[in-house]
């Protein structure tokens, strides 16, 4: 008999019975509420402490409801399971038993076991596309994919950072049994699947959350997307733990990434979750959650938290690929293979030193945290499509010296991370895009062009007038996923490079990851490192690359067998790699 899962929250409607759902609304500002269920008399919800009010409505699966919460409003569930006509529609009471699972016995992988692949669910066909492209990951060797933000937003087109309804799995991209189905497909294949999720904002349009629960919330404080979410309530902390538990529960994901949670201000918030997930997923799972944090906050990492996105480690081999020294790779510019050199050693390249941007300190201590602690990438959603044009590295770096970082990126003991296509070279822009109304769309557009004015290439107003409208269908258009370009030369033996790495990263990495500390990683040139890890079996792996046009000498300690690039133990080419594994004992 296939298992099927479910997970009750606190708000939102729960069928408790065939044709029977028992329906909560957090809605605090609210004296009264009704329930509008199509096909039924309104409802007038009972009001109950703190804010809730709650009723039992005659209806089941598929029936669409609203909450009247003004004569003039009526608005979705704000923990709404389906929204079939997007966010202004009504929401629809959804059977989470409807679909049996297959593999409801997987249990998971080992977080150093992770190869992750980020990718846009709507650029590569909806939920029944990702599908149809897992075995082909699978046999590559990847081992997680993460998929960005799923949550309902306005209309068919959007990077998902800009939702509003945080349990509602995006309609465009498919049905709620259809997101199960690709991970329950995932997991049949022994991958696992993490999901992007966002606590720290909503988007900007379809959120009704201040109109009938305002102290939802906070406005002496403020947020690159305007003012925060007050986690010093209770109600809003349940609201976001009930949320990442309903996913990992009932869509069965093996792990969340939080965007961006530098902007949440109760950062003990943060551990109320980990702690809550640990709790609360079944025994012997392996359920691991990620963090985006731009405070380099070592403390978190040891908090139930599996590793943070190296930010860090991507500029630095950013500006090394492409000498480029505006924006935030500023931060960089100045010594940035001193940088790497920090970043391979010790994670993070900023552990409270003066950031420039910020003007102001920036990170904590992360030398004692092991590898594994940091997500390292060369490219992902956002620095390739918060570029003014969307390119990817293919169309700024050198091809060999990117060949080169990607081998480290593969090879090294943090956990890699690559972007859709990226296992193939693409070289298909990935634009920002939108599907906002026009007003709200004209808004974005030129608030982009704007921000793109204090750099050089775009100083020229009419030169910026060039940037890719978000809102425009071509620009989605142009960022979808291409896979016939994988047939190309140049593709294949990119594709055949990722397949040699991932190969001997699983033969000889993996299995020693688990202990795995810095030994040694220093610059060896301007665009140069070596870096020295002990393994968990005591064995030593050493990576030097030199991103440079001159070659650069080797330290002692670069000796031992070699496992991919350049064979001289005594110097490393322009452009070049070498990775080398002794086996302990044998030095």
């Amino acid at each position: 008999m296939r298992t099927t899962h479910a997970f009750t929250c606190m708000s939102g409607a729960t069928l408790i019975g065939p044709s029977r759902t028992r329906f909560r609304l957090w809605a605090p500002s609210c004296d009264a509420v009704g329930l509008e269920i199509e096909g039924l008399p309104p409802i007038s919800m009972d009001r109950h402490a703190e804010g809730w009010f709650g009723a039992v409505a005659p209806c089941g699966a598929g029936a669409r409801y609203r909450y009247r919460v003004r004569p003039d409003l009526a608005v979705p569930d704000p923990a709404s399971r389906a929204q079939p006509d997007d966010v202004f529609g009504p929401s629809m009471v959804v059977d989470p038993r409807s679909y049996a699972w297959a593999h409801a016995g997987w249990r998971g992988r080992a977080w150093e076991e992770a190869v992750i692949y980020e990718i846009h669910v709507g650029a590569a066909g909806g939920f029944r596309g990702v599908r149809d492209r897992l075995a082909g990951l699978a046999a590559l060797g990847i081992t997680a994919i993460e998929l960005m933000p799923l949550s309902e937003f306005p209309g068919g087109r959007n990077w998902g950072y800009d939702g509003v309804l945080p349990y509602a799995p995006e309609s465009a991209y498919g049905t709620p049994d259809e997101l199960k189905a690709l991970i329950d497909h995932a997991h049949g294949l022994g991958m696992m699947v993490f999901l992007d999720v966002v606590y720290n904002h909503f988007g900007p349009d379809g959120n009704f959350l201040a109109s009938y629960a305002a102290p939802f919330f906070r406005h002496d404080r403020a947020t690159p997307w305007g003012v925060a979410i007050d986690f010093r309530l209770p109600q809003v902390r349940t609201y976001f733990i009930e949320n990442a538990l309903y996913w990992l529960m009932e869509f069965r994901f093996d792990g969340l990434r939080l965007d961006a949670v530098h902007a949440i201000v109760e950062q003990d918030w943060l551990v109320d979750l980990a702690a809550r997930v640990r709790a609360e997923t079944e025994p012997g799972r392996h359920v691991h959650l990620i963090l985006e944090n731009e405070n380099n906050d070592a403390a978190l990492l040891g908090m139930g938290f599996a590793a943070q996105w190296n930010d860090d480690g991507h500029n630095a081999l950013h500006v090394l690929l492409t000498g480029e020294d505006e924006g935030y790779y500023r931060n960089f510019s100045q010594d940035p293979a001193a940088d790497l050199a920090r970043v391979l050693g010790q994670g993070f390249a900023f552990q409270g030193q003066m950031f420039p941007t910020l003007g102001r300190p920036r990170g904590t201590p992360s030398a004692g945290l092991p590898p594994s602690a940091f997500v390292l990438f060369l490219q992902n959603h956002d620095q390739i499509g918060n570029r003014a044009m969307g390119e990817r590295l293919t169309a700024l770096a050198d091809p060999h010296a990117l060949a080169a970082a990607y081998a480290l990126l593969l090879l090294s003991p943090q956990i890699p991370l690559m972007f859709m296509g990226e296992e193939w070279g693409s070289r298909r822009p990935f634009q920002f895009f939108t599907s906002h109304v026009p007003e709200l769309g004209r808004i974005v557009r030129d608030g982009r062009r704007r921000e793109f004015a204090a750099f050089a290439h775009f100083s020229d107003p009419a030169r910026r007038e060039t940037i890719p409208d978000p809102n425009d269908p071509a620009t989605f258009a142009a960022s979808a996923l291409d896979v016939a370009e994988a047939g190309a030369a140049a593709c294949r033996e990119w594709l055949a490079l990722t397949r040699t790495l991932l190969a001997l990263r699983f033969r000889h990495v993996v299995p020693r990851l688990r202990g795995a500390r810095g030994l040694e990683s220093v610059p060896i040139g301007p665009a140069a490192v070596a870096a020295r890890w002990v393994m968990g079996d005591d064995a030593v792996l050493a990576i030097a690359l030199n991103l440079g046009d001159a070659a650069v000498d080797l330290p002692p300690g670069f000796a031992g067998p070699l496992l991919f690039g350049s064979p001289d133990p005594h110097a490393l080419p322009p452009r070049g790699v070498t990775v080398r594994l002794t086996e302990a004992g044998h030095e």
